[in-house]
């Protein structure tokens, strides 16, 4: 593949997490904010959070993403319309969403709510190219099939580890789930500039101003 610089984000507690992909080699970066993790001009970033709202129903990235990861499926949250978003407290967001979509909204994605704000807002404004990912989907790509291991008990953590090593990401012997998760958003981002990604739904779905909503890997 030729020479290029991708960098992979995904949240963690009190920030995010970042793994830069450059001539093979890799590094981490941790930080507060997103333009505390991407710099340096990457060709693709791929991030690990929902981008793109719609303003009414459900995003069919995120029912075809649930539908693929077979046992990993509960790591796909069902991400509401704009309006719900906008909200001041969960009970509120909760009664609108299942005003507008027949459905309640887990309690598990409104948590999403200020990393999601933050990628939408840093999206709107970035002068390097943005692409939503989902680690769960670059791992099942890399093994043939969903993992039959959570990333949260040790099994799951090092199958992750070692797929991630036979793909040329090598990552610090103690590197933590979101480390983990933002390499493996570094080698989407990487198959993204490469052209070689798949995107979910193909065409992607478009947001009010024309922005893409979909997922690769």
């Amino acid at each position: 593949m030729h020479s290029m610089h991708v960098i992979g984000v995904d949240a963690r507690k009190g920030g995010w997490a970042a793994v830069s992909l450059t001539d093979g080699t890799v590094s981490v970066r941790t930080g507060a904010s997103l333009s505390e993790v991407i710099t340096g001009g990457p060709v693709a970033v791929g991030i690990d959070m929902p981008l793109g709202l719609l303003d009414s129903g459900w995003r069919e990235a995120d029912r075809q993403a649930h539908r693929l990861l077979g046992p990993r499926r509960s790591s796909v949250f069902a991400i509401p319309p704009r309006a719900v978003w906008a909200q001041p407290d969960y009970a509120a967001a909760n009664l609108l969403c299942r005003e507008l979509t027949g459905k309640g909204l887990s309690a598990q994605a409104w948590n999403l709510r200020p990393k999601l704000l933050e990628a939408n807002e840093f999206l709107a404004t970035s002068p390097w190219p943005l692409y939503e990912v989902h680690p769960e989907l670059a791992f099942a790509a890399l093994a043939g099939q969903p993992l039959p291991f959570s990333k949260h008990v040790a099994p799951g953590r090092e199958l992750r580890r070692e797929l991630l090593t036979a793909a040329g990401l090598v990552l610090p012997e103690k590197a933590t789930v979101d480390v983990l998760d933002a390499a493996a958003a570094a080698w989407s981002a990487q198959r993204i500039a490469a052209g070689q990604a798949v995107t979910i739904p193909d065409p992607p779905e478009r947001d009010s101003e024309g922005r893409e909503i979909a997922i690769r890997y």
